[in-house]
């Protein structure tokens, strides 16, 4: 009986993060499994914001990449994302990890080591906001190589997917009419929940059509809006936004295969496939553009060159830059959006001045020498109301 107290302390007291191992070399697929307190390991060069993003909002224990999360190619968003939310983050442990790290055994990361009780499984850089900090510098230097590569891709791109982008041809009809219509394409980018809430006073005043963008779509339902388009991978959206009435357009390959378009036709429910090689919100965009949408305002899209650059986004550049290109001036950032049609003056402030106007009447009335008149006025008036309302209870 003593025995397995003795053990179970002395378990308790390794130092360290413990939680769950989920494996997998395709970093899209283990994003579908990870939960609160798991512990990822997965083999991403250059982890990107927009798996970063995932894994926060998943609530991980801890990280385990195989590669580098930072090559020194370019200065990507992940690694520092990770540690601003407190997850450690063990770097270049190898390719053998993936395969000595079982699914579902219960991990130890501590001092770059990762753990299987007290059986050393992998060894790898235990990342600090000092030693990414270091790295970021070295890798801003890789930034003019990888502008020289986006434009050899955005060549490339324009000769397959030009009359997309020039004429317009192959984008799917919709029954929601935009023309003449403004616009708000939400997608689930960095801080598009705090942005949403922020365009409140817009979404009101102006009625824009709701377009949401894989995750974006929940996120505006949960805002408490009726999404009229999604756009995405039906395997990323909410069972209940799917079946909400709005309509669907699948992102197609450009073969044709439209990867979720299974879910769609086992919910029963219609969609439409756009084929193109461009991501999904960049496809929203061309929706609202080629149906004549008068402005188009995003949410949760990349805005800096950073964010641009970032490997999760390497193979789609060419099409978002082109795409911004096409939309020209009715393309609108949400933040700016927000700070213009926010209102200027406090609440206070406009209780302060409504106080000041009744104490300049009251002035007014005291020093005119008939307020004692309007003061009879008004308390005889009250004294008939209160007798009115006794007379209804007698």
């Amino acid at each position: 009986m003593r025995l397995p107290g003795l053990l179970s302390r002395s378990s308790q007291s390794l130092p360290g993060v413990t939680g769950v191992a989920r494996v997998d070399r395709r970093t899209g697929e283990v994003l579908k499994r990870v939960g609160a307190g798991d512990i990822v390991v997965l083999d991403q060069l250059d982890l990107d914001r927009a798996t970063a993003d995932a894994l926060v909002a998943a609530g991980v224990a801890g990280v385990v990449n195989a590669s580098p999360s930072i090559s020194g190619r370019f200065p990507n968003l992940g690694p520092e994302l990770l540690l601003e939310a407190g997850i450690p983050l063990v770097d270049g442990v190898g390719v053998h990890a993936l395969r000595e790290i079982r699914e579902g055994s219960k991990l130890r990361l501590h001092a770059g080591t990762v753990y299987c009780g007290e059986k050393e499984l992998a060894r790898g850089t235990h990342q600090s906001a000092e030693t990414i900090a270091d790295q970021m510098i070295e890798a801003k230097a890789g930034m003019s190589a990888q502008l020289e590569a986006f434009s050899a891709n955005t060549i490339e791109f324009l000769r397959r997917e030009r009359t997309l982008i020039l004429d317009g041809i192959g984008v799917p009809e919709l029954r929601k009419p935009l023309k003449g219509r403004q616009v708000l394409v939400v997608a689930s980018g960095a801080d598009h929940a705090t942005d949403l809430k922020q365009l409140r006073r817009y979404i009101s005043e102006h009625r824009p059509v709701m377009v949401g963008v894989d995750g974006g779509t929940d996120a505006l339902v949960a805002a408490g809006y009726k999404v009229d388009i999604i756009v995405g991978d039906p395997d990323r959206i909410g069972t209940d936004t799917l079946t909400s009435g709005a309509e669907v357009v699948i992102p197609a390959q450009p073969d044709g295969h439209a990867p979720g378009l299974e879910r769609i036709q086992d919910l029963g429910i219609g969609a439409v496939t756009f084929p193109a090689s461009g991501n999904a919100e960049d496809l929203a965009l061309l929706l609202a553009d080629a149906h004549g949408a008068d402005l188009v305002v995003t949410v949760g899209f990349q805005a800096t060159l950073r964010e641009f650059l970032d490997s999760g986004r390497s193979g789609s550049n060419p099409s978002t830059f082109l795409t911004r290109l096409k939309l020209g001036g009715k393309l609108v950032d949400g933040k700016a959006v927000a700070s213009l049609h926010r209102s200027r003056v406090s609440t206070f402030a406009i209780v302060l001045l409504v106080l000041a106007a009744l104490v300049a009447v009251a002035a007014g009335l005291a020093v005119s020498g008939v307020g004692h008149t309007y003061v009879d006025w008004a308390v005889h008036t009250w004294q008939d109301f209160v007798d009115w309302v006794k007379g209804l209870f007698t």
